[in-house]
């Protein structure tokens, strides 16, 4: 079969479309799914096809919306207190316990006496954070993100500006032993770093 230009245009925005569909990541799917966008545009264009071209210019222009405001720094995140035991964050847990043991293998869930914050976004559960005090520094136990709001910038919010929900708690360091080197590759991206084995953060007052 001799596919022309413009069918192999149609082709690939078709499939950017339906790959679009299978990203986990917000972020990802939102650039993935302009892009295919774009494209469409590109074969309403060759094709003469007005429809073709308002409708993925449409869905060009929302998924720019939309991703603007993925990465704004004004989107709606916050770590709110949590106890350790509360049925909520436990069953949270339990129902990313898979993805949790990727980058925390030996993770063993919350204990008493741990600081334990939930993550949110726009109001919805996107992660938790859970560590063990020790005078003014917390060992981290835990740093977890749902896949689809790693890309949102959150662990850059919890690091910086929102590093007050540490502060507030008399923490003035935090420290962190990685098991994933995925794991270490992102903190050092966000500021901490190597001592020893460990990772540190030290927080501003």
């Amino acid at each position: 079969m001799n596919l022309t230009v413009v069918e192999l245009i149609g082709y690939v925005a078709s499939v950017l479309i339906v790959a679009s569909f299978a990203m986990k990541s917000v972020v990802r799917l939102r650039i993935v799914s302009l892009v295919g966008s774009v494209v469409f545009v590109v074969y309403g264009v060759l094709l003469g096809s007005i429809p073709l071209i308002i409708t993925n210019t449409a869905a060009a222009l929302l998924n720019l919306w939309n991703l603007r405001r993925e990465l704004s720094a004004k989107n709606e995140v916050g770590a709110v207190p949590i106890a350790a035991d509360a049925p909520f964050l436990l069953d949270f847990l339990g129902s990313h316990a898979e993805d949790i043991a990727r980058f925390h293998p030996s993770f063993d869930g919350p204990r008493d006496g741990d600081f334990v914050r939930l993550l949110n976004r726009d109001g919805l559960p996107a992660g938790a954070v859970i560590g063990t005090p020790d005078g003014d520094t917390l060992r981290l136990r835990l740093d977890y993100v749902m896949s689809a709001f790693r890309d949102s910038r959150i662990g850059t919010w919890l690091y910086g500006t929102g590093a007050k929900t540490f502060t507030d708690a008399g923490f003035t360091r935090l420290v962190i032993t990685p098991e994933a080197d995925a794991v270490r590759q992102y903190l050092r991206r966000i500021g901490f770093v190597e001592a020893a084995d460990d990772l540190e953060l030290r927080l501003a007052g």
